[in-house]
């Protein structure tokens, strides 16, 4: 058929449906604000229209078997390029894997997480499978190619990122992953400073295999923004000061107490108050003797003591049950108020002196913003040398101890203009929770999107036939603090 003739036999109603493809494709294309894209109009109009590319040529075949397999792939191919579309620009469901925003988010929540509030980002690694992260389960692989990748770009969206937020990100430090800790609170900057550098990777049996990962490709977290682009982040007795002014604690946030208890933390315990069995210690033997010693008469002589984490209405209701006798925070015990080695906080050789609890020194913590300007001296840095090197390009950065200044690009830098905003994340369950008092700061390139509703919640505690299904957390509101 010649191609007058190809659009001459093109029914009425086809014309309409292409219209209106055609009409949400150029949409898009102008949201996306590349128009190289528009080119691909062109196999549109081939498949809708004039049909030269033979998609459907499966369809004249006389094996009926033949024509009943093609059905089911050409079905699965179009749902899957409508996933990937819907995952990558409108929202994508999460799971929550770890107890750091409860009592906020729970483990075992599933997420529908907004991508468009913010702007969706545009596929940095645009060839990937979407029904799954970055590894493809059975056979383990990447279930992603690393070329072509694409720059950063974030679309147009509702509003940024503000302060209170809770925010789904790609993990600023997993960039490069050990294999067999991909999945566990060892990341890799962590196993190095247990181990070394040169002994992760001289084990692959122990660690795995030591890859990298595109921004886009690595682990998803979500915490609460705490302190926004250009802001200065104080934490004094665990209260959150912005700019110099108190932040008030969010509704279910959740602290460390050493607790005396009238009966043991089991877990039908933990179920009733909502306790989360994994953070949980119990003291005993010398440690529990401690514990008497300092409650003395407020706990009774067969107390049980545990360090747990609990927000204020589960203190209340313990405590008027008869569960909960004496209760003191646990960070105030500690002489320097931090669970932690000061050594794991950022930034590393300089909150030597900070804590979890009383964190960013006297004037604060300065979080980088897009076109902002810092003086590089040697601790501002230890600060900043990551974002610099790691999250802006500038690979070949480092200090110089005889200069006394920084490199960058083979040049000496007294200051620095960052390229981009960062966010400082914290989790609601405040001593509990690997956030950016560990691994520092979030680049804008790495936020994903903020959870608007709690799609389904399972307790990973609990059987499917002892209320492992929380149906009172279905359609619930994921952020209700906002």
């Amino acid at each position: 058929m010649t191609f007058k003739e190809r659009i001459q036999a093109v029914r009425p109603t086809r014309w309409v449906r292409f219209g209106i493809i055609s009409l949400l494709f150029f949409l898009w294309v102008a949201w996306l604000g590349n128009w190289w894209v528009a080119l691909a109009w062109l196999l549109l109009f081939d498949i809708y229209i004039t049909g030269y590319i033979p998609f459907t040529a499966w369809k004249k075949s006389k094996n009926k078997t033949f024509r009943s397999v093609m059905s089911w792939v050409d079905a699965i191919v179009y749902a899957l390029i409508l996933v990937y579309f819907v995952f990558a620009f409108i929202g994508q469901n999460y799971q929550i894997p770890s107890s750091s925003l409860e009592k906020t988010l729970l483990t075992g929540d599933y997420l529908w997480v907004n991508k468009f509030v913010y702007g969706p980002r545009v596929p940095m690694t645009p060839v990937h499978f979407p029904l799954v992260h970055n590894r493809l389960p059975f056979i383990n692989t990447n279930s992603y190619l690393d070329s072509p990748s694409l720059p950063y770009h974030r679309l147009k969206g509702l509003r940024n990122v503000e302060e209170g937020d809770i925010v789904v990100f790609n993990f600023p430090a997993g960039d490069s992953v050990a294999t067999r800790f991909e999945d566990t609170p060892e990341y890799y900057e962590s196993l190095v400073r247990k181990y070394g550098r040169e002994a992760i990777k001289a084990n692959p049996e122990t660690f795995g295999e030591v890859i990298y990962r595109p921004v886009d490709r690595r682990q998803n977290f979500v915490k609460r923004a705490v302190g926004l682009p250009g802001q200065r982040l104080r934490i004094s007795g665990d209260t959150i000061y912005i700019d110099g002014k108190a932040r008030e604690f969010p509704k279910d946030v959740q602290f460390n107490y050493l607790v005396a208890l009238s009966r043991p933390l089991d877990s039908e315990f933990a179920h009733d108050y909502g306790i989360n069995n994994t953070d949980v210690y119990e003291l005993r033997g010398e440690m529990a003797g401690q514990a008497a010693g300092i409650f003395g008469e407020e706990a009774s002589e067969g107390a049980h003591f545990y360090i747990v984490p609990l927000t204020s209405t589960m203190i209340e209701d313990m405590s008027a049950a008869g569960a909960l006798e004496a209760y003191v925070k646990y960070n105030e015990l500690m002489t320097t108020a931090n669970p932690a080695p000061n050594d794991y906080l950022f930034p590393e050789g300089v909150a030597t002196k900070w804590s979890l609890s009383n964190y960013g020194g006297s004037l604060g913590l300065l979080i980088p913003a897009k076109g902002m300007t810092v003086l590089l001296d040697r601790e501002a840095w230890l600060t900043y040398h990551r974002a610099i090197r790691n999250y802006e390009g500038h690979t070949d950065a480092y200090w110089d101890d005889d200069a006394n200044c920084a490199i960058i690009d083979g040049k000496p830098a007294k200051a620095y203009t960052f390229a981009m905003d960062y966010y400082f994340m914290m989790g609601d369950n405040r001593d509990n929770s690997q956030d950016s008092r560990f691994w520092g700061f979030v680049p804008e390139d790495h936020v994903v999107g903020t959870p608007i509703i709690v799609l389904a919640s399972f307790d990973p505690q609990r059987s499917i036939l002892d209320g492992k299904i929380r149906w009172n957390r279905i359609l619930r509101d994921a952020n209700p603090d906002k």
